[in-house]
This record gives structure tokens, C-alpha cells and sequence, in this order.
């Protein structure tokens, strides 16, 4: 994953319990473009990716998480000047650890996730609620160093193998 990799994740780990570093076993990340399709595109990684690590029955609830993330990212972070053609501003990771699996979208906002607005209708802050529902914990962190932005995060504890 490089040093922008651990550099960005950093607050991440920082926010979850503590977790042994020797005991991630493997993580996975994709770009995704500016574009609402990504979303789709993300659930399909998500998918391989779950099936990589022997992990299909959870496809359902994370996939369900990811999609929310990853929609709220395109919808809520991006700057409505963005150029949609320079490098995919939102990323995907996934890792896993023994008894825990992450995902984390990292997007250019600094503003953190708003549950819902009166303004805008049932749907506005619904993500949030899913993310809450479907997974153990979540949250979110402005990136460290060099990168602009945050990363929101969702933890799934998985069972004893």
C-alpha cells in the first residue's frame, strides 16, 4: 500500500481499539471516479474482494455499508466545480484483521458526515442510519499529513474462524 497508504490510514487506526499490526492479514484498495456508477463498481470490488478472503457471507451487510459510504463521498464531498477527469478523487479500502474487517472511503472533504438535514427529506441522513445499523462501529478522521480530507469508516467483527 506505499506511505501515502499507511500515512493517510494512520487516523484511522488511531480511532478503532487497538488493534495488533502484525495481525492484519490483508487489505485491498480501489479509486473511484467522480461519477455516481462507482458506487456499482465498488460493490463489485467489494464483492471479489470478500470472496478473496473466504468472506461471501458477508457480503450483504458490507456491500450495503460501502454503497452508503461511498455514495455519500460522491454526493456530499465532492466540490460541485470538481474536474471529473483528474485522478478519482474517492478510495475504497477494505482490511482485515483475524476477528475484524474494515472498510474506509476516503474522500477530499474536510467536513464531516451530517446525519440528516430537515430540509432535504427521509433520505438525507438514511445512509448514516444503515451505516450505524449494519456495522459494529464507525466514524471518521480528517486525513493526516500531506493529504486533504477525511476517511470514514465502518468495522465489521467477524466470528472465531
Amino acid at each position: 500500500m506505499g506511505t501515502n497508504g499507511s500515512t493517510m490510514l494512520e487516523p484511522l487506526r488511531q480511532g478503532l481499539p487497538p488493534i495488533d499490526p502484525a495481525v492484519v492479514s490483508s487489505s485491498a484498495t480501489c479509486a473511484l471516479p467522480a461519477r455516481y456508477e462507482a458506487v456499482r463498481g465498488a460493490r463489485k470490488f467489494t464483492g471479489r474482494t470478500l470472496a478473496r478472503w473466504d468472506l461471501d457471507e458477508r457480503f450483504d451487510d458490507v456491500a450495503l455499508v460501502v454503497s452508503e459510504l461511498v455514495t455519500n463521498a460522491l454526493r456530499h464531498a465532492l466540490p460541485a466545480d470538481a474536474p471529473r477527469d483528474q485522478e478519482p478523487p474517492v478510495r475504497l479500502h477494505l482490511m482485515r484483521w483475524t476477528s475484524r474487517l474494515v472498510c474506509a472511503v476516503r474522500d477530499p472533504s474536510e467536513d464531516g458526515p451530517q446525519a440528516g438535514e430537515a430540509e432535504d427529506s427521509a433520505e438525507c441522513g438514511r445512509g448514516l442510519f444503515l451505516v450505524d445499523s449494519f456495522s459494529d462501529s464507525w466514524g471518521w478522521h480528517p486525513l493526516a499529513g500531506p493529504l486533504t480530507g477525511k476517511v470514514v469508516w465502518a468495522l465489521f467483527r467477524l466470528p472465531p474462524a
